[in-house]
């Protein structure tokens, strides 16, 4: 059973695996990030040594482990040591770089396991199953090759390791190094060792020419990298989709039954991820997310569109309960699919629209917004319109009721706002009196229906009395200046109400699972952006560091912290959360020219 988020994510932008601290790949998707779990032991308990859903290089008479990156990439290492002081490393990726005019991904994990010193003996597992954990594979072996035959996909281990070792899992004594090579029913065509070691140098050289080109603020270097790296490795690079995280049912805390599957594409999420990328500089991966946002987003012909969807596009995403695997310490019910897909939150609108802005003002853009975009992005405006006082699910898709969400009121006047200022620069001085106007009948409406005299405060429902934590945006989304009285009194009092030692929650209220009992990780990075714009940069640069300390070994973050221990919790990695680091670093750093 594994208790720990202590994971390592490796990825290829086309399907990712998370190893735990021992080198065991404990979860991995096949033949794509959405896909059935081939290696699932993060979700089903196994005893040493039993079991099923891994791949693991025991070694024997094991004292000690440890792991770390290779600087600036996602190439994995666990250095294994035994007490007769035998060491073994264990090098893990996914193969990315260029290769004929184009980019390299292929659906392939490579394992590279080297002795270092001493005689130590391994014995290699891989036990994967299919159709979410409830079957084994059927195997068939040849001189070099094992193949796993699930009803969807074969999965083919090529190894210059003895097979029958592989197969009967005996030990070994390792002399040098041996390579596992995990990836599509196709033979290689070269020496094994030889490939593996191209493909690693090549994947070195790759990640480190995507971190030189980023732009990174001048404390905090390190860490901004790092998680510039795992918001590029939950890009699924073929549709330019971007998916909440790489995991299904790691729930939000203990046994709450808050157990989601987060493998898809949140168009809500858009605005703070293309904010990111554009302050990083990472403009391909942006225009291609923001190109995937385009095609799902703008070709709606009655401009309604909805809360997520598949990496491929797909509308459908039909939820349900698995009895095949038992979830995370065996906290079920395990989840595919997100019935949110169904539901109404009004705030979509202005997260498409804030999102697509850039194509019109980023002149880095090879393709730049013009009229005939504007055109076909009028209908989420005025979709907009229609259902910015009306009620919704809300930014934190309720399933059992729906209100008048400040919050998604907000976001649709940030759709009329940005329409009236695209409007401005394409010089369409009617379009842009029209969508001036109507923003400002909505942001009139908003002052008037969701400021609660009493608590001096925007609340989370018009005429309500409760606080919701992504009211903390008010400036950042532009609809308060920071010397606005109102917003300093919003921010105050949320801090009275939804702070918890150092951790923002995004909420109070009793909702279908009861109160929520931990921190949703990105509300308090909000936070940090709103004392940042109130001047109060000394309590953000504590927050924030406090929150460093909250990542696991490799700078990892979850979606949400248990505040009284530190743990981390809900599904990993999460995209929002790592979204919140890199905006907070950015806005906090000391200015390069001011740093010597």
């Amino acid at each position: 059973m594994k208790n720990s988020l202590d994971l390592g994510l490796i990825g290829n932008c086309r399907i990712g695996a998370l190893i735990d601290d021992q080198g065991e790949i404990v979860w991995c998707c096949l033949p794509r990030f959405d896909g059935d779990p081939t290696f699932c032991s993060l979700l089903r308990e196994h005893p040493d040594g039993e079991g099923s859903g891994y791949c693991i290089v025991e070694l024997s008479d094991q004292v000690a482990a440890e792991q770390f990156y290779l600087a600036n990439t996602a190439v994995l290492v666990t250095r294994l040591t035994d007490r007769h002081g035998g060491v073994v490393e264990v090098t893990d990726f996914a193969p990315r770089f260029h290769q004929y005019g184009r980019m390299f991904m292929p659906m392939m994990i490579i394992r590279r396991i080297r002795r270092i010193s001493g005689t130590p003996r391994i014995c290699v597992r891989i036990r994967p199953l299919c159709e979410y954990g409830s079957q084994g594979c059927i195997i068939t072996h040849g001189s070099h090759h094992i193949r796993y035959v699930a009803p969807a996909w074969i999965l083919r281990l090529t190894t210059d390791a003895s097979v029958t070792a592989l197969l009967e899992e005996t030990s070994f004594f390792l002399e040098d190094t041996v390579t596992l090579i995990l990836g599509p029913d196709e033979t290689i065509p070269a020496a094994i060792g030889d490939l593996s070691r191209r493909f690693l140098e090549e994947t070195i050289a790759g990640w480190h020419d995507w971190v030189r080109n980023l732009s990174i603020p001048f404390e905090w270097q390190d860490e901004v990298i790092r998680a510039a790296i795992t918001l590029k490795l939950n890009t699924f690079e073929d549709t330019g989709a971007i998916i909440a995280a790489m995991t299904t049912s790691l729930p939000e805390s203990p046994g709450s039954g808050r157990n989601w599957d987060y493998r898809y594409c949140w168009i809500r999420d858009s605005y703070f991820v293309v904010n990111a990328l554009n302050r990083l500089s990472t403009t391909n991966s942006m225009e291609r997310y923001l190109s995937y946002l385009i095609n799902v987003a703008a070709g709606r012909p009655d401009g309604r569109i909805q809360p997520v969807y598949g990496i491929d596009g797909r509308a459908r995403l039909d939820e349900c309960e698995l009895k095949s695997l038992p979830g995370y310490r065996g906290m079920g019910p395990v989840r595919i699919g997100n019935q949110a897909c169904d539901q109404h939150q009004h705030d979509v609108y202005g997260s498409a629209i804030l999102a697509v802005t850039h194509i019109f003002f980023d002149r880095r853009f090879a393709h730049r917004g013009d009229e005939s975009l504007f055109r076909r992005l009028e209908p989420l405006g005025e979709a907009a319109i229609a259902c910015h006082d009306q009620p919704d699910a809300g930014p934190w898709e309720n399933r059992t009721s729906t209100r008048i969400h400040t919050f998604s009121s907000i976001m649709c006047w940030a759709a009329c706002d940005r329409l009236a200022r695209i409007a401005v620069h394409l010089k369409l001085p009617d379009r842009s009196l029209y969508w001036r106007s109507r923003a400002d009948e909505i942001h009139a409406t908003i002052c008037r229906e969701a400021w609660n005299k009493k608590k001096r405060a925007f609340t989370a429902h018009f005429a309500g009395d409760s606080l919701d934590a992504s009211l903390l945006l008010l400036h950042d989304l532009g609809f308060l200046s920071s010397s606005d009285p109102r917003f300093a009194q919003t921010v105050e009092a949320i801090e009275r109400e939804l702070k918890r030692g150092d951790y923002i929650y995004r909420y109070i209220e009793t909702d279908d699972f009861g109160i929520p009992e931990n921190a949703f990780v990105v509300c308090t990075f909000w936070y940090i952006y709103a004392l940042v714009a109130l001047n109060r940069t000394e309590e953000a640069r504590s927050l924030f560091e406090n929150l460093l300390t909250r990542r696991n070994i490799h700078g990892l973050l979850s979606e949400h912290v248990d505040p009284r221990t530190g743990d981390l919790w809900g599904n990993f990695v999460q995209t929002y959360s790592m979204v919140g680091l890199i905006n907070s670093a950015i806005r906090l750093s000391k200015r390069w020219d001011s740093a010597f």
